[in-house]
């Protein structure tokens, strides 16, 4: 009979999870030690940064990754991951070490709760109480984190229990798709059809669920207006597309003003809708008739208006267009492209991103984490094609760089971009390293302010002011931290060195980090403009 061990790499092997990311302690050599030939491991330097790159992984594959992490660690230093993979609908199966079964009782050095510390954030947290139960729950595991939404899973494994004999487990087919009630999808249809002025906001499920091709078809064949969710983690939608308005804006009052044209709005694979700054005021004006199509049954129950229907958004997308009416064409709605900025010194973050958007391969793909510049990344950046965007929506900082990392993995024939902020690349620094060594030729454009701008900005928002430490972020020179791990870096501080320096970054084979010196402005909350009248704190 097999072991634990030995049946569990060849339950991963037919799962088709042979990448392991992880940061390796004393509790996972069991587990770790003579791992066979064909599967790779990804060592990161840090339990963030390790869970990072299987999250970036995951979401380009679609599939779920696998992650080892070291015992209590798992939970204190990745716990920011598992987070992001929450909010992000990223499938992993994260294993972490716990000590030796035998003497759990005894509260030994490294015993671990973790899995009591991470349930709000998994999907499920696991202990078995066998050990000849391991390679089962990996499997359970593995297809819970697959169920939509999309979402990590968490198991605690005693280092004791890899030598144990166990039976071998069967890979079993688990279908994924639940498909929503199609009498609900006809009263969506119903109300399109009845609609003078048509609304479509499209959210990051489109992409879990395969639904790209089929949220272009729908808008084009009902004319409708299309919407990006507010603080968006992909960009599912052409933004190119002359029917493209741009994104929502993340506070109760200006979103409602935005869609307040629309006497039918229909919300395609996200919340109703995701807030940041509380500017009081209706989810939608009265008169407008909301709908949402969601993946996610939280999301469902959590809006805060309209009627609600959960299941795959690419099926519910094909039902509607099949059961509405086409549109004629409408004049005059063509998209218009925003104005180039002028190639200002200091550089600005609207002159880095328009010279970006240039030069750029069509197919490239964007893991972003510049809070302070995100309205001008989103104004600038004009991607076209499914899988060309990546962010986070829970504004925990490291999210980034891992991510970038484990994209390009996952990506070899795309090139990744990391544009990221001087204060969010210190929350996972170490990710630069594995970009060395795995060869993976992302570009890291550190967008250089020397402050945390995106706080300054929400201090004018909320009208604190100013008198509030820790905004500064004097004496980083990321050139050096970057060259210290072993990667070819520049700093850019004049506008006619921008466009060269990217060029040659995306010549070289290898990664590179380009550090942007931008003039010190004050970010926008957001994106969002003073004139939605902030409330007074205080």
């Amino acid at each position: 009979m097999a072991t634990v061990r030995e049946v569990t790499y060849q339950l991963l092997r037919e799962l088709d999870m042979k990448v392991i990311f992880g940061n390796p302690g004393s509790t996972e050599l069991p587990f770790l030690r003579d791992m066979p030939a064909d599967f790779q491991y990804v060592l990161g330097l840090h339990e963030r940064c390790a869970a990072g790159m299987g999250l970036g992984y995951a979401m380009a594959r679609n599939r779920a990754a696998f992650v080892n992490l070291h015992s209590i660690a798992s939970a204190g230093n990745g716990l920011s991951a598992l987070i992001d993979a929450h909010y992000s609908h990223a499938p992993l199966v994260v294993t972490t070490g716990q000590q030796d079964r035998r003497q759990i009782l005894k509260e030994p050095f490294l015993v671990s709760r973790a899995v009591e510390v991470v349930k709000p954030y998994v999907k499920w947290a696991c202990e078995p109480v066998r050990a000849e139960d391991v390679p089962a729950v990996i499997a359970r595991g593995y297809y819970l984190a697959m169920q939509p939404p999309m979402g990590p899973v968490f198991i605690s494994i005693p280092m004791d229990d890899w030598t144990h004999e166990c039976e071998p487990v069967e890979v079993r087919a688990v279908a994924h798709s639940v498909l929503a009630d199609p009498a609900a999808l006809d009263a969506v249809a119903t109300a399109v059809d009845g609609s003078k002025k048509l609304a479509l906001v499209a959210g990051a499920e489109i992409e879990e669920d395969g639904g790209w091709d089929e949220m272009l078809a729908l808008a084009e064949h009902l004319e409708a207006d299309v919407y990006q969710e507010p603080i968006a983690t992909r960009w599912t939608f052409p933004r190119t597309h002359r029917l493209f308005r741009g994104g929502l804006l993340p506070a109760q009052k200006p979103l409602a003003e935005q869609l307040a044209g629309y006497d039918t709005v229909v919300v395609l694979g996200a919340p109703v809708f995701l807030y940041y700054a509380y500017v009081p005021g209706p989810t939608i004006l009265p008169g407008t008739k909301l709908f949402q199509i969601t993946n996610s049954q939280a999301d469902a129950v959590a809006a805060l208006a309209g009627s609600s229907i959960v299941g795959n958004i690419a099926a519910a997308a094909r039902h509607i267009r099949m059961n509405t009416k086409k549109r004629e064409r409408r004049a005059g709605s063509e998209a218009q492209a925003p104005a180039a900025p002028p190639a200002e010194y200091p550089i600005t973050p609207a002159y880095l991103f328009s010279v970006l958007d240039r030069v750029l391969p069509r197919d490239a793909v964007i893991a972003e984490e510049c809070p302070s510049s995100k309205g001008d990344l989103d104004r600038y950046l004009r991607r076209e094609v499914p899988g060309a965007f990546y962010s986070v929506r829970n504004g925990v900082l490291g999210f980034g760089l891992p991510a970038a990392v484990g994209l390009q993995l996952a990506l070899p024939e795309r090139r990744v971009i990391c544009p990221v902020g001087d204060g969010s690349i210190q929350y996972s620094v170490q990710a630069l390293w594995n970009a060395v060594q795995y060869k993976a030729p992302v570009i890291f454009i550190v967008l250089r302010n020397g402050e945390y701008s995106a706080l300054k900005g929400f201090c004018d928002f909320t009208q604190v002011g100013r008198n509030v430490h820790g905004m500064d972020l004097p004496g980083i020179d990321m050139v050096k931290i970057a060259q210290g791990y072993g990667m070819e870096a520049r700093e850019v501080d004049r506008p006619e060195e921008l466009e060269g320096s990217i060029r040659e970054a995306l010549a070289a084979r290898g990664p590179r980090l380009i550090s942007v010196n931008l003039v010190s402005r004050t970010a926008k909350c957001m994106g969002m403009d003073q004139s939605v009248n902030p409330p007074k704190y205080g």
